[in-house]
């Protein structure tokens, strides 16, 4: 849900506006209103302090991408301004010498035809009264008789292409038809020690690039923390609003609710004059996220889109079942939903205490994976359904064929969760419109919602024989009747009912084409867990295949080998399927059909930043 947050506005003496403002930033609960930013130009000063704190995020990064034991202890900020400059010249001389091995790697490439030879005595061959000449030229052009004209000495061939040097007496320029090749003023042993001393450079300035990551990559997080702070004083200093011909400082922020009485026992001993009011919908007050800790794991997808406004509803509690059934429904594997669980504590141990806590979203995922699998039959890539298990046990599977029809059960689940979310996003979207505009102006999606929820609903009934032809018939008929007054004369009580009617031909005929296709889309659920269970089934067939044709410890070996290779990329493919097309149909099919757009601006707290990203 979305927590209720507090507007506050200060009025401050100037000269007292920097103390209180550092104050506020060491309290760290105050967002300051972002549209009060960017009025006036950044300085000069402030632009140079943006690009040196841009600049040392970059270095941190590459640092950091060492992945070196580092030096945890408390960072100290001063000096590291050095090692900024030190850092600087060490990937300035490492470009330096990387383009070097680039040039002479071109150099070798293009000596290598011609071989190991001397340029000295080449030389000393000029210096006697003949000299050498390379060329190159397409095999089926060169002339024997050049042999015996200018002792043309074919040298190598590579790519239909000759490489032959001459030998003739100085200023009697060969007549060849060929391309002349400059003779290289150095060997080729040469040019390859001067690669491995450049590369020995290289390999110098990493280790010193290693050695400042373990001893002082620490220090540029504090420093980065500092200035990081000092920017976001700067940028609020430059976004507040002078009043009283300069003399007073307006500041705007918001607060949750529960931080209210820290702030004002805060301000209890200030000087300060402020007013403090609840939050209204017109606002377009920050949001800050509060729910349960199963829904909170999937926070970041709703971040992933954008915050809800103000007035919104939270779509996260939502997001969180219907995300995981859809996670699961694309695995439908059990086998593979034991793997993420063990991957999941297995790395919730080995990685930072901010990865560590999408772990327990892989662990999540990884138990509703085993318990979808399970109930979908398949444990890696073995039909469950097919081996020896209690007849209990099966019956919970849902496999096979609809009756006598060729339509598979899954297949219809998949489309049956689909017709289900759409229509919960409908009821959200009515809901939520009442809830901001009132239900005057929402009598359209009241219609909408009567009549594919109505349709749906009574469908089902019938088809189940709850209830018979006629009662069915009456129903379409009521149902339909009441939703076409929301849908066609009153989808805005504001404009001509002639005017309604057509927008709502045009919404009808919107809906008709995209209901069809969203409803449709989710048919992916049951297409990807069908593609997983099969890839996985292939893979097993493949690796005893394997073992009894070799036999033996070889057959054993070669079994394992393919079977953990080839569940082992099967389940990468599968995960990457199993998030990509869930958040497609959280973020296309429900998002539009409840409305949602994610325009909100998340809570950021004005403060001191003690926490690296």
């Amino acid at each position: 849900m979305i927590a209720k947050m507090k507007k506050l506005t200060f009025l401050i003496y100037h000269k007292e506006y920097d103390t209180f403002l550092k104050e506020i930033q060491e309290l760290g609960v105050l967002h300051v209103e972002t549209s009060q930013e960017g009025f006036i130009e950044p300085s000069p000063q402030l632009e140079e302090k943006m690009r040196q704190t841009a600049h040392l995020h970059e270095v941190i990064e590459q640092l950091t991408a060492y992945n070196v034991p580092v030096d945890t202890s408390v960072g100290k900020a001063a000096g590291a301004e050095e090692y900024i400059s030190k850092i600087d010249g060490l990937n300035n001389a490492l470009h330096a010498h990387e383009l070097t091995i680039q040039k002479l790697k071109k150099e070798a490439d293009a000596l290598a035809p011609w071989g190991e030879f001397s340029p000295e005595d080449v030389n000393r061959l000029k210096m006697v009264g003949y000299e050498m000449n390379l060329y190159i030229c397409p095999k089926k052009d060169f002339r024997a008789e050049w042999e015996e004209q200018y002792n043309a000495m074919p040298v190598n061939e590579a790519k239909g292409r000759l490489y032959f040097v001459t030998v003739t007496p100085v200023g009697a320029q060969p007549d060849v038809d060929a391309e002349l090749v400059r003779c290289p003023q150095t060997s080729l042993s040469g040019l390859e020690q001067q690669i491995q001393s450049e590369e020995q450079a290289c390999r110098q300035i990493q280790d010193e690039l290693l050695a400042m990551a373990r001893l002082h990559l620490q220090d540029l997080r504090q420093l980065d923390n500092e200035w990081r702070s000092s920017l976001a004083f700067d940028q609020v200093v430059l976004g507040t609003t002078h009043a009283a011909g300069d003399k007073l400082m307006v500041l705007q922020g918001w607060i949750p609710a529960d931080k209210e009485a820290a702030l004002t026992s805060f301000l209890s001993g200030k000087d300060v004059y402020y007013e403090c009011r609840n939050a209204t919908k017109a606002d377009n007050a920050p949001i800050l996220l509060k729910n349960n800790a199963f829904t909170r794991l999937y926070e970041v997808l709703t971040g992933m889109y954008g915050m809800p406004e103000y007035g919104e509803f939270d779509p996260t509690p939502l997001i969180a079942p219907f995300f995981t059934l859809f996670f699961a429904f694309c695995m439908g594997d059990s086998g593979y939903g034991l793997v993420l669980i063990a991957l999941g504590f297995f790395l919730k141990h080995k990685l930072s205490k901010s990865l560590a806590g999408m772990m327990n979203l892989v662990i999540t995922l990884g138990i509703a994976t085993t318990v979808v699998g399970a109930i979908l039959g398949t444990f890696f890539g073995v039909s469950l359904f097919d081996v020896s298990l209690p007849d209990w046990m099966k019956q919970f599977m849902i496999v096979g064929k609809i009756g006598e029809t060729s339509y598979d059960k899954q297949m219809l689940l998949a489309l049956i969760i689909g017709v289900v979310h759409i229509c919960i996003a409908m009821t959200v979207k009515a809901i939520c419109s009442t809830v901001r505009y009132g239900f005057k102006e929402s009598l359209s999606h009241w219609g909408w919602l009567l009549l594919v929820v109505g349709f749906v609903c009574t469908g089902g009934l019938s088809f189940m024989k709850v209830i018979s032809e006629e009662v069915t018939t009456t129903a379409f008929i009521v149902i339909g009747g009441i939703s076409a007054i929301g849908i066609y004369l009153l989808n805005n009580i504001h404009r001509n009912v002639f005017v309604n009617i057509g927008a709502g031909l045009w919404d009808t005929y919107n809906m008709a084409t995209g209901l069809l296709g969203d409803v449709l889309s989710y048919i992916r659920l049951y297409a990807l867990g069908l593609a997983g269970g099969m890839l996985g089934g292939v893979f097993n067939q493949l690796a005893f295949m394997v073992q009894d044709a070799a036999g033996g410890i070889a057959g054993i070996i070669f079994c394992t080998l393919i079977l953990v290779f080839g569940h082992t990329l099967n389940i990468a493919m599968s995960c990457l399927s199993a998030f990509v097309h869930p958040l497609r149909l959280t973020f296309v099919e429900y998002f539009k059909n409840s409305g949602y757009e994610g325009k909100g601006e998340a809570y950021k707290p004005f403060a001191v930043i003690k926490n690296n990203k």
